[in-house]
């Protein structure tokens, strides 16, 4: 079988209802949800142990939502059914605070490191929050984009900074605070979440 079509060496390709350029803002979005969704692999990769088993288990589940985020974006038809679901989210503001509660209290920003996999979350975390500013811009053009892609890649820009910690804490590995900052997260006792100062 062969890959190439060739239909796309003039700077068009297809998308679900139709054909755009491949500069569109809406390929711009889905293919940075794929990006992630490469990030997302790698993490898997570097992940060994069972002690990562919960976690390998949740990644491979959101490289499928995050399929079903990009095809959402992708579409045009006008006879389409949405794959992302309330549920996906909810599931992510579980883990969130489970990871909130299971590492230790933070007051300042970390930088982004620690273990491979975990520096890998942190990359799979900025590249998610580029593809909401890209959802974002999408959504201003487009009144026919379903709400839940922003809401589910806002929601996994935190999953992901609560999953780097989590991976570090689990590897015996502390994060390293950010020198310069000042106290941006408030202190709880344990069982509460933390809030960061970001929506």
């Amino acid at each position: 079988m062969r890959i190439y079509t060739k239909t796309g060496d003039k700077g068009e390709t297809s998308i679900i209802g139709g054909r755009v350029s491949k500069d569109d803002i809406r390929v711009e979005a889905y293919g940075t949800v794929d990006e992630l969704n490469s990030f997302v692999g790698l993490a898997v990769a570097q992940l060994a142990g069972e002690q990562f088993a919960d976690i390998k288990e949740d990644l491979e589940k959101i490289q499928h939502e995050l399929f079903d985020c990009g095809g959402d974006l992708a579409s045009i038809s006008k006879r389409r059914e949405w794959k992302l679901t309330e549920e996906a989210i909810a599931y992510l503001e579980e883990r969130i605070d489970a990871f909130m509660e299971e590492t230790p209290d933070l007051e300042r920003f970390i930088l982004p490191g620690g273990t491979e996999a975990a520096a890998t979350v942190h990359l799979a975390r900025t590249v998610t929050r580029r593809a909401e500013r890209l959802v974002v811009t999408l959504v201003k053009t487009n009144e026919d984009i379903p709400e839940l892609p922003l809401k589910y890649l806002n929601r996994l820009s935190d999953y992901f900074f609560a999953l780097a910690r989590v991976i570090n804490y689990r590897s015996d590995v502390a994060d390293v605070e950010y020198v310069r900052s000042a106290k941006v997260f408030r202190t709880t006792k344990k069982g509460e979440r933390n809030e960061r100062k970001e929506d």
